[in-house]
């Protein structure tokens, strides 16, 4: 625009147009890798005229699984539920699910690892609970005890394993004593064969298991599973 100044002369004025710069876009996150199922949770094939055992835990059972079933390989066809099988509140919430129709000679159960944590939020320091407190757990063990035999399976109960202090989500290593103690209370009472990992697994924690941490090395796994099927084969001889 022109505009006439009093010395007669021209003076421009520049009128700027400010145009807004589009937006860079942002960049795409990066789609998250999806987990590999373990190969621990795939369905086998029965082989013909062997016993079936069932296994039944969370991600500890899911790191001896495979090693159960070498030790028992041409003994016994060793399944496992297709999943974590978490705290005792899943196991009733699944067991009919778990059990399915068929028949079964041994299982090989354990809970307790997920039902006696707290909430990374909720420590015991506030007064907090952990998430299955022990007086229903040993409760649903009862029930879930009960369920088990009538499939008129050999039942094993494995002692949840130890691990250090400063786990988080927060678990209290005492827990899992006293955990285990409810549990066998209620193992004995139904006369279940007890397999006790955790005293097997204590003394060599530094050597088996992974540091700062309730799962176990690979070779860990292993000799939890040499355990385990020990006591599996042990029940099949009965």
């Amino acid at each position: 625009m022109l505009k006439r100044c009093k010395a007669g002369q021209v003076a421009a004025t520049f009128i700027l147009l400010v145009v807004p710069l589009a937006a860079e876009p942002k960049p795409k996150p990066k789609p998250k890798k999806k987990r590999r199922p373990s190969p621990a949770l795939k369905s086998i094939e029965d082989a013909e005229g062997l016993p079936r055992v069932l296994l039944i835990g969370d991600s500890i059972s899911i790191g001896y699984t495979l090693a159960t079933r070498a030790q028992l390989k041409g003994k016994a066809n060793v399944h496992r539920i297709p999943a974590n099988g978490g705290d005792t509140r899943r196991g009733l919430q699944s067991m009919d699910k778990w059990l399915g129709e068929g028949k079964w000679d041994v299982i090989h159960f354990n809970w307790g690892l997920h039902d006696l944590k707290y909430a990374p939020k909720e420590s015991p320091e506030k007064g907090n609970k952990p998430r299955v407190p022990i007086e229903e757990y040993e409760k649903n063990m009862e029930q879930l005890v009960t369920r088990m035999k009538k499939t008129g399976a050999t039942l094993i109960f494995a002692t949840t394993t130890p691990y250090p202090a400063g786990v988080t989500p927060i678990r209290i290593p005492a827990d899992a004593v006293k955990y285990n103690e409810a549990a066998i209370r209620v193992m004995n009472k139904h006369e279940v064969t007890v397999n006790d990992l955790h005293s097997f697994a204590l003394p060599r924690l530094k050597e088996l298991q992974r540091p700062k941490n309730v799962h176990f090395e690979s070779e860990g796994s292993k000799a939890l599973g040499k355990q385990v099927a020990a006591a599996i084969q042990a029940a099949l001889m009965k």
